[in-house]
């Protein structure tokens, strides 16, 4: 039983990473068509990761393994529904905690408190379908090979990376969010994310985020 487990787990961590980097990809590919240059929508201080692909795909995941059905019109609506919940989410979850929004739809007709829109639900719903034509197939041949001792042993470099990647994202933004409020350095961590991640570094990395803590003086 731990076995089988370990082999989700290893599955669920690739469909993560593996739509990430697709996410990433499809940004920059609209930036492009939009603006006409390439730019920086990364999720990550770190690698080609957007991480709320990679949490819709497993949302994907988890569910479509439950209900079977691969209609495409009912995936398509329940694709829109999940993936908007999804993205609702993820941008209430990075105001919240760290005082900054990397998209704002509220300019979109039919969105919801700016945070995902009719249109971006749309995408959600496509999504949805490529998820099942194109990576829940690359999904069944990881399943063939998850319990081999290499996928296993890259899986736990990878999966180290990503949690220390996680985690100095995070604890930077959170340190922009108190430079912002005026908030002093209180021990050699804060100082140290303030000389290696300075705020010039982090808008470039995240080039459509904007910050919205309010600063009290």
């Amino acid at each position: 039983m731990k076995h089988n487990k370990s082999e989700e787990i290893i599955k669920i961590f690739w469909v993560f990473i593996i739509a990430s980097i697709i996410g990433y990809i499809y940004e920059m590919i609209v930036v492009l068509v939009q603006k006409g240059f390439f730019e920086c929508r990364q999720g990550l201080i770190y690698g080609p990761f957007i991480p709320v692909y990679g949490i819709g795909a497993i949302v994907y995941y988890l569910f479509f393994n439950k209900i079977k059905t691969r209609n495409k019109l009912k995936i398509f609506l329940l694709s829109m529904i999940l993936g908007g919940i999804t993205e609702y989410l993820c941008s209430f979850v990075q105001e919240m905690v760290f005082g900054t929004i990397s998209w704002d739809y509220t300019y979109l007709p039919f969105n919801i408190n700016g945070r995902t829109s009719l249109l971006h639900c749309t995408y959600w719903g496509i999504a949805g379908i490529m998820y099942i034509m194109w990576i829940e197939p690359l999904i069944d041949k990881l399943s063939k090979i998850s319990d081999k001792k290499i996928t296993k042993l890259v899986t736990i470099i990878v999966a180290i990376f990503m949690l220390l990647n996680i985690i100095i994202s995070c604890i930077a933004i959170y340190r922009q969010k108190q430079r912002l409020m005026n908030i002093e350095p209180k021990n050699e961590i804060d100082k140290f994310l303030d000389t290696y991640y300075p705020d010039e570094y982090l808008d470039k990395i995240y080039a459509n985020k904007k910050n919205i803590a309010i600063i009290n003086n």
